[in-house]
């Protein structure tokens, strides 16, 4: 099992098969505000928070995820990795990453 540490915002999924470190860094994230079009980070974070996400955002955030975790792929190649459970998958990992990235629910306020 690979090793990452949560409080860098780090997280394992396995996607196409393969474990991989997704992270959602500075430039990651800077590339979100791009991409869905926000100001700043609270506004994305509010984006996220709205439990409205299609494929398209999820694919987003995954690849995001992946270049922070240092992997280059491109957006199509995301696009079709396959990740266990189907859609509830991919939107799993989203939903870790978030949490790794913006904090854990409840975790200390």
């Amino acid at each position: 099992m690979m090793l990452v540490n949560r409080k860098r915002g780090e997280i394992v999924a396995n996607l196409g098969g393969k474990d991989r470190c997704l992270c959602l860094t500075l430039g990651a994230l800077a590339r979100l505000e791009s991409a869905f079009a926000v100001s700043d980070l609270a506004a994305l974070g509010e984006r996220f928070s709205s439990g409205r996400l299609s494929a398209r955002d999820l694919m987003v955030i995954i690849h995001a995820g992946l270049e922070g975790g240092g992997h280059t792929f491109a957006l199509d190649d995301v696009a079709e990795m396959q990740v266990d459970g189907g859609i509830a998958g991919y939107a799993a990992i989203v939903s870790d990453l978030l949490a790794a990235t913006f904090g854990e629910a409840g975790a200390d306020g």
